[in-house]
C-alpha cells in the first residue's frame, strides 16, 4: 500500500509508465530541436510543429505520471498514442531504417500489453467500481 491507503501500482503499469514517460521526453526533445531549427522562410510551420509536440509531449507526461495513481482516464491518451505510434511505424515500414521501426513497435506493443494487463486494469478501475454492488 501506498501512503494513501491505496495499493501500489503493478509491475507491468509501471513499466508501461515508465516507456510513455520516454516518449514524452523524446517529443520534447523533438520539439526543441523542431524550435531550433525554425528559420524565417517556415516560421509558422516551425512554431506550430514545436507547439504541437510539446503539448504532446507534456500530456504524455503527465497522463505517465498519474496513471501510476490510479487516475483512470489517463488510460485513453496513453493507449491513443501507442496506436498511432503503431501506425507511424506501419507508414515507414519500408524505409532504411528498421532500427526506428522496431523500437516503435516493441515500445508501444509493451505499453499495450502493461496497460491491459488484468493486473493493470483492476487498478485502474478500482476506484470506479461501486463498493457495494451486491443486493439490495
Amino acid at each position: 500500500m501506498d501512503g494513501h491507503g491505496r495499493q501500489a501500482a503493478p509491475a507491468p503499469l509501471v513499466t508501461a509508465a515508465s516507456l510513455v514517460a520516454v516518449e514524452a521526453l523524446v517529443m520534447l526533445g523533438l520539439a526543441a530541436a523542431e524550435l531550433f531549427s525554425t528559420d524565417g522562410g517556415r516560421l509558422l510551420l516551425g512554431l506550430t510543429t514545436t507547439l504541437f509536440f510539446g503539448l504532446y509531449g507534456v500530456l504524455l507526461l503527465v497522463c505517465a505520471r498519474l496513471v501510476t495513481r490510479g487516475v483512470g482516464w489517463t488510460r485513453g491518451p496513453i493507449l491513443l498514442a501507442q496506436l498511432i505510434q503503431l501506425g507511424i511505424a506501419w507508414s515507414i515500414r519500408d524505409v532504411e531504417s528498421p532500427l526506428v521501426l522496431g523500437l516503435l513497435v516493441v515500445v508501444s506493443l509493451v505499453v499495450l500489453a502493461g496497460m491491459l494487463h488484468p493486473a493493470s486494469l483492476r487498478f485502474l478501475l478500482e476506484d470506479a467500481t461501486p463498493e457495494d454492488s451486491g443486493p439490495r
